[in-house]
């Protein structure tokens, strides 16, 4: 179980609850509006939900920790339950394959929705995927990011272009790239994201 006083960074944070309960923060089917874009957490009560009551709300999570905790701060306010402190996420969307558990902390889901929102879900989510859920290392991934390609041959062939190799005409037809490529990946030398058909990110392994 979470606490809300675990994450609250202070008193000041319950004065800010009840604005923080804003439109985009309440369940879905309140608003009557579409699915918001970008990373989203549901939080719930628990003290609602241990009584067989279903109160919660959708909170964007690409926001500030204390943003975070006056949205989850507003909710437990506003529950049936008086004195309601306790509280887990039930639902998330828009964060790719990063893990996200029941009782991940706000500060964590924060970071990575943020890193996620700078991103895109598709190679935020993949590469934290990738690193094993490990923010610093996806972060990190960017300072030896080599760029996005049709392929990881078209990589091969423009990094030696690049490199000044004068490749006789004749023999141009017989350059392998795409085995270049392929070994470059299998020794280590550069990791991969695929995020569909002709898009492809690639990066230099440390």
């Amino acid at each position: 179980m979470t606490n809300l006083h675990d994450q609250l960074a202070g008193d000041g944070a319950r004065s800010e609850a009840h604005s923080a309960l804003r439109a985009g923060d309440v369940p879905m089917e309140m608003t009557g509006g579409g699915w918001p874009e970008g990373p989203q957490i549901y939080a719930a009560c628990l003290a609602s939900y241990n009584s067989g009551i279903l109160h919660g709300c959708w909170i964007d999570a690409a926001q500030e920790p204390e943003e975070l905790r006056a949205a989850v701060s507003a909710m437990l306010t506003a529950s049936p339950i008086p004195q309601a402190e306790e509280f887990a996420i039930h639902d998330y969307q828009g964060f790719g394959s990063a893990p996200i558990g029941e009782y991940t902390g706000l500060d964590e889901v924060a970071a990575l929705a943020q890193f996620i929102d700078e991103h895109g879900e598709d190679l935020g989510g993949a590469l934290l995927e990738h690193f094993g859920g490990d923010l610093e290392a996806a972060r990190a991934a960017f300072d030896d990011y080599a760029g996005s390609f049709r392929s990881l041959a078209d990589f091969m062939e423009e990094l030696t272009e690049d490199c000044g190799e004068q490749i006789p005409e004749r023999l141009a037809p017989y350059i392998d790239y795409e085995a270049m490529g392929r070994d470059a990946e299998l020794s280590g030398d550069v990791f991969t994201i695929e995020i569909s058909f002709e898009d492809v990110h690639v990066f230099w392994s440390r």
